[in-house]
Protein backbone atom coordinates (compact mmCIF):
# COMPACT_ATOMS: atom_id res chain seq x y z
CA UNK A 1 0.00 0.00 0.00
CA UNK A 2 3.04 2.39 0.73
CA UNK A 3 4.18 2.26 -2.43
CA UNK A 4 1.15 2.70 -4.03
CA UNK A 5 0.46 5.63 -2.16
CA UNK A 6 4.11 6.85 -2.97
CA UNK A 7 3.70 6.68 -6.76
CA UNK A 8 0.42 8.33 -7.01
CA UNK A 9 1.57 11.37 -4.80
CA UNK A 10 4.88 11.38 -7.49
CA UNK A 11 2.25 11.11 -10.16
CA UNK A 12 0.18 14.05 -8.47
CA UNK A 13 3.48 15.92 -8.01
CA UNK A 14 4.35 15.21 -11.84
CA UNK A 15 1.35 16.47 -12.99
CA UNK A 16 1.21 19.84 -11.11
CA UNK A 17 4.58 20.73 -12.22
CA UNK A 18 3.49 20.08 -15.99
CA UNK A 19 0.60 22.24 -15.20
CA UNK A 20 2.87 25.10 -13.99
CA UNK A 21 5.44 24.87 -16.88
CA UNK A 22 2.16 24.91 -19.38
CA UNK A 23 1.06 27.64 -17.45
CA UNK A 24 4.77 29.63 -17.63
CA UNK A 25 4.40 29.03 -21.65
CA UNK A 26 0.45 29.86 -21.91
CA UNK A 27 1.44 33.13 -20.44
CA UNK A 28 4.98 34.15 -22.64
CA UNK A 29 2.98 33.24 -25.36
CA UNK A 30 -0.24 35.13 -24.76
CA UNK A 31 3.44 38.57 -24.12
CA UNK A 32 4.66 37.61 -27.44
CA UNK A 33 1.05 37.73 -29.37
CA UNK A 34 0.25 40.47 -27.86
CA UNK A 35 3.90 42.59 -28.97
CA UNK A 36 3.64 41.10 -31.90
CA UNK A 37 6.49 38.78 -31.83
CA UNK A 38 4.91 35.79 -32.71
CA UNK A 39 2.37 35.66 -35.78
CA UNK A 40 -1.27 34.34 -34.27
CA UNK A 41 -1.82 33.83 -37.77
CA UNK A 42 0.16 31.08 -38.34
CA UNK A 43 -2.06 27.41 -38.14
CA UNK A 44 0.88 25.87 -36.44
CA UNK A 45 0.96 28.70 -33.70
CA UNK A 46 -2.49 29.24 -33.86
CA UNK A 47 -3.41 25.88 -33.28
CA UNK A 48 -0.83 25.65 -29.84
CA UNK A 49 -2.63 28.93 -28.68
CA UNK A 50 -5.71 27.37 -28.92
CA UNK A 51 -4.91 23.78 -27.09
CA UNK A 52 -3.13 26.02 -24.20
CA UNK A 53 -6.52 28.62 -24.06
CA UNK A 54 -8.38 25.17 -23.78
CA UNK A 55 -6.09 24.11 -21.19
CA UNK A 56 -5.84 27.50 -19.11
CA UNK A 57 -8.27 29.67 -19.34
CA UNK A 58 -10.86 27.11 -17.92
CA UNK A 59 -8.82 26.99 -14.65
CA UNK A 60 -8.12 31.14 -14.49
CA UNK A 61 -12.01 32.51 -15.49
CA UNK A 62 -12.96 31.61 -11.61
CA UNK A 63 -9.85 33.58 -10.22
CA UNK A 64 -10.45 36.43 -12.36
CA UNK A 65 -13.97 36.98 -11.15
CA UNK A 66 -12.81 37.25 -7.67
CA UNK A 67 -9.61 39.03 -8.25
CA UNK A 68 -10.20 42.88 -8.78
CA UNK A 69 -9.23 44.81 -11.98
CA UNK A 70 -5.47 46.04 -11.74
CA UNK A 71 -5.66 48.61 -14.89
CA UNK A 72 -5.22 45.86 -17.70
CA UNK A 73 -2.34 43.51 -15.88
CA UNK A 74 -3.83 40.17 -15.35
CA UNK A 75 -2.48 38.51 -11.84
CA UNK A 76 -4.53 35.36 -12.33
CA UNK A 77 -2.08 33.09 -13.69
CA UNK A 78 0.28 34.06 -11.08
CA UNK A 79 -2.30 33.02 -8.30
CA UNK A 80 -3.12 29.89 -10.21
CA UNK A 81 0.89 29.59 -10.21
CA UNK A 82 0.76 29.58 -6.48
CA UNK A 83 -2.22 27.69 -6.16
CA UNK A 84 -0.39 24.79 -8.40
CA UNK A 85 2.67 25.20 -6.14
CA UNK A 86 0.92 25.35 -2.92
CA UNK A 87 -1.31 22.01 -3.68
CA UNK A 88 2.25 20.42 -4.81
CA UNK A 89 3.64 21.05 -1.51
CA UNK A 90 0.45 20.22 1.01
CA UNK A 91 -0.76 16.75 -0.74
CA UNK A 92 2.82 15.08 -0.20
CA UNK A 93 2.69 16.38 3.39
CA UNK A 94 -0.95 15.59 3.92
CA UNK A 95 -0.50 12.18 2.90
CA UNK A 96 2.55 11.74 4.79
CA UNK A 97 1.08 13.02 7.82
CA UNK A 98 -2.19 10.85 7.53
CA UNK A 99 -0.12 7.51 7.88
CA UNK A 100 -0.95 6.24 4.66
CA UNK A 101 2.66 5.40 3.88
CA UNK A 102 3.39 3.51 6.65
CA UNK A 103 0.12 1.07 6.29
Amino acid sequence: MANTTLALVNIFIMITQVLIWGLVVWAISSWLVAFNIINAYNPVVRAILNGLDRVYAPLVRPIRRILPDFGGIDLSPAVLWLILAGLQQLVPALVMDSGLLLQ
